[in-house]
C-alpha cells in the first residue's frame, strides 16, 4: 500500500496529465469567476457613472456628459499610475511580456487592480473592451497559482496561457475562441504540451460562465445566405479595406501614445485628460462610449445609416485610442468589432449602389467586418473567426468570413511586422519573432537522443564487481535486470561506494538498487526527459519500450541531451 501510494505521489509530481490539468482546473474557474465579477463590476459602475453620476453632474453644467469619463480617468489614473503600472493600456502586450521575458510571473495584484481599472475605465465612458483586461487578469491568476506552488517556469507560462484561455472564453461564452487566443497570440505556439491543459482550463471557465450568465451568444445576428458564388469577390475587396482600418487603428493607437507621453503633466492626470476629449465626442456620438455592443447589434440588423456608420467608424478609432493612449485601461478586441461592423455598413451600401443586383446585406458585410479588421490588427486569424463564428453562431458565414479575415491577415502582414500587440513589445526592443520560435527541446525526441548500447548490470552480481564496472566505463550508474534482462532499478556510483565503505563488498546489487525509479520513453521530447532528471536531481534515466515499461531499450543522460542540442544547433547552422 505505502509503495502503491509513493507511485501516485510521484506520477502526480511527473506526469504533466496529472501535474498541469490539476492546476489547469484551478486556473480555469478561476478565470470563470474572474470574467464573471468584472462584468459586474463593469455593469455596476456604468450605473453609479451614467445613472447617479448624471443625477449629480446635470446640475453642475448642462455638458455633464463630458465631465464623467474625465472622473473616471482621474480614478483610472491614480490606481494604474500608483498601484500597478503594467494595467495602463489594453493588457495583452503586458502578459505576453511576462510569457517572454519574466518566466509567466505576474504579479497578484495586477489581477485586482486591472478589475478595478478597466471596470471604471470602460463603465465611465472608456471606449475599450473586455478582452484585454480579462485576459491580463486570467492570466495574474494563473501565473499566481503557479508562484505560489514554486512551480518551474515553463509550467508558470502554460498555466498563464490557461487564465488568458479561460478569460477569453468566459467572458464571451466562445471556448474554442479562448482556446486559440491562448495559443494563437500568448502562447504563439500549438504545443501539444500547452492545449490540454487550455482546453479545460477554458471549458471550466466557459462552464461557469454560463451558470451565472447564460448560454447566449453575444450577438444575436440575422440569417445568412450566400444569394451568389459572385459575393466572394466582393469580401476579397473587403478584406483589403479592413486591412487599411486595422493599419489605421494600430498607427494611431500608437502615435496618440506618443502625443501624451510628450504632455508635460504628471502621469496620473493624463487619463483625466483623455477623458475629457472622449466626453466632447460622446457629447455628439454617444455610441462610442464602452464596448459598444449595441451599436454593434443595430449594424448588423442594418439600422445605422451608412454616412453615421463612417464617422462611427473613425470616431470609435480616434475615440479608443485615446483612451489608451491617455493611460486609460481596457481591450482592443471591442472597438476593431465596432470598426468592422460600421465598415460593413459602408460597404454594403456601395456594393448596392455600384451592383444592386448582387449585393451584399449590411448585416452580412457587419459580420465579416469585425473579424476581419481584428484579425488584421491582432494578426490572428484562427482566433478571429473561431470568435466571430462562436459570438454569433451562424456557421453559414464562414466562407465570405475566412475570405477577408486571411485577405486582411496577409495585407496587413505586408505593410507591418507587428500585430497591435507585438507593437508596444517591440517600441521597447523586444524582438518578438525571437520568442515565436519553437524550442530545440521541444523538436528532438529522446530516442533521437539516447544510448542504445545499454551497459547493465544483473541483480545477483556482487557490490565489488559492479564497482569494477564503473572503474572500467567511467559510467556513473547502470540499469539493473534480472535474468530475463527486465529492469527491476537502478544502481549509481553513490550507491556502490556506499556499501563498499559499510563492507558490503560481497553483498548482491539488488540490496542496494533504488527501485523509485524514473524511466523515459522514445517519443517524449527533449524537454520532458530533462524535467524528470531535474526533479530528482539525477544524471540519467532508462529509457523503456511503452508497451513494456521493463524492457530497456536505451538510456538518456545530461550529457546525451546536451549533445543532441548541439548538433541539432549545427546542422542547422550548416
Amino acid at each position: 500500500m505505502k509503495k502503491r501510494y509513493r507511485e501516485l505521489i510521484y506520477l502526480f509530481r511527473t506526469s504533466d496529465t496529472a501535474f498541469l490539468l490539476f492546476f489547469a482546473v484551478l486556473a480555469g474557474i478561476g478565470a470563470g469567476y474572474g470574467a464573471v465579477i468584472f462584468r459586474w463590476l463593469i455593469r455596476e459602475f456604468n450605473i453609479f457613472f451614467f445613472t447617479d453620476g448624471q443625477k449629480l453632474l446635470q446640475n453642475i453644467s448642462p455638458f455633464y456628459i463630458v465631465l464623467i469619463p474625465a472622473v473616471g480617468g482621474l480614478i483610472v489614473g491614480f490606481l494604474v499610475y500608483y498601484l500597478a503600472p503594467e494595467t495602463k493600456g489594453h493588457g495583452v502586450p503586458e502578459v505576453m511580456y511576462a510569457v517572454d521575458r519574466e518566466g509567466g510571473r505576474i504579479r497578484f495584484r495586477v489581477a485586482v487592480i486591472k478589475s478595478l481599472a478597466s471596470s471604471i475605465c470602460i463603465g465611465s465612458g472608456g471606449s475599450v473592451g473586455r478582452e484585454g483586461p480579462i485576459v491580463q487578469i486570467g492570466s495574474s491568476l494563473g501565473s499566481s497559482l503557479g508562484q505560489i506552488f514554486h512551480l518551474p517556469r515553463e509550467k508558470v507560462k502554460i498555466l498563464v496561457a490557461c487564465g488568458a484561455g479561460g478569460g477569453i472564453a468566459a467572458t464571451f461564452n466562445a471556448p474554442l475562441a479562448g482556446i486559440f487566443f491562448a495559443l494563437e497570440i500568448i502562447m504563439r505556439s500549438y504545443a501539444p504540451r500547452h492545449l490540454s491543459s487550455v482546453v479545460l482550463a477554458s471549458v471550466l471557465a466557459t462552464v461557469v460562465s454560463r451558470y451565472y450568465l447564460g448560454n447566449n451568444p453575444s450577438f444575436m445576428v440575422p440569417s445568412y445566405q450566400m444569394n451568389t458564388p459572385w459575393e466572394i469577390l466582393f469580401y476579397l475587396v473587403f478584406g483589403f479595406f479592413t486591412a487599411i482600418a486595422a493599419y489605421l487603428f494600430i498607427f494611431t493607437l500608437y502615435k496618440t501614445e506618443d502625443i501624451f507621453d510628450s504632455i508635460p503633466v504628471p502621469g496620473f492626470l493624463k487619463p483625466a485628460i483623455g477623458g475629457l476629449a472622449i466626453g466632447v465626442i460622446g457629447l455628439y456620438y454617444p455610441q462610442i462610449f464602452g464596448v459598444g455592443y449595441k451599436s454593434i447589434e443595430l449594424a448588423l440588423y442594418g439600422k445605422v445609416a451608412a454616412v453615421l456608420a463612417l464617422i462611427l467608424a473613425f470616431a470609435k478609432l480616434l475615440a479608443t485610442s485615446i483612451t489608451l493612449g491617455s493611460g486609460g485601461s481596457g481591450g482592443i478586441f471591442a472597438p476593431s468589432l465596432f470598426i468592422g461592423a460600421m465598415l460593413g455598413v459602408v460597404f454594403s451600401k456601395i456594393t448596392m449602389i455600384l451592383f444592386p443586383a448582387i449585393a451584399i446585406s449590411p448585416g452580412a458585410s457587419a459580420m465579416i467586418g469585425m473579424a476581419a479588421v481584428f484579425a488584421g490588427a491582432a494578426q490572428a486569424p484562427i482566433s478571429a473567426i473561431l470568435i466571430l463564428f462562436e459570438m454569433t453562431g451562424d456557421y453559414k458565414i464562414i466562407l465570405p468570413l475566412m475570405t477577408a479575415v486571411v485577405i486582411s491577415t496577409l495585407v496587413l502582414r505586408r505593410w507591418s511586422r507587428e500585430s497591435i500587440y507585438t507593437m508596444k513589445l517591440a517600441r521597447r526592443g523586444i524582438d518578438t519573432s525571437l520568442t515565436s520560435q519553437p524550442d530545440v527541446l521541444d523538436i528532438i525526441l529522446v530516442s533521437e537522443a539516447m544510448s542504445r548500447d545499454v551497459i547493465a548490470v544483473n541483480e545477483r552480481q556482487s557490490v565489488k564487481e559492479a564497482g569494477l564496472m564503473i572503474k572500467k566505463t567511467r559510467h556513473r550508474g547502470f540499469p539493473v535486470l534480472d535474468d530475463q534482462g527486465l529492469l527491476l532499478g537502478m544502481v549509481t556510483h553513490k550507491d556502490i561506494n556506499k556499501a563498499l565503505a559499510d563492507g558490503k563488498q560481497d553483498h548482491p546489487v539488488r540490496e542496494i538498487m533504488s527501485t523509485d525509479l524514473v524511466v523515459s520513453y522514445p517519443d517524449e521530447c527533449l524537454r520532458k526527459a530533462l524535467e524528470k532528471l531535474g526533479t530528482r536531481n539525477i544524471g540519467r534515466a532508462p529509457v523503456v519500450d511503452p508497451g513494456n515499461p521493463q524492457k530497456v531499450i536505451g538510456l538518456v543522460t545530461r550529457k546525451n541531451i546536451l549533445k543532441a542540442v548541439h548538433n541539432y544547433l549545427k546542422q542547422n547552422e550548416e
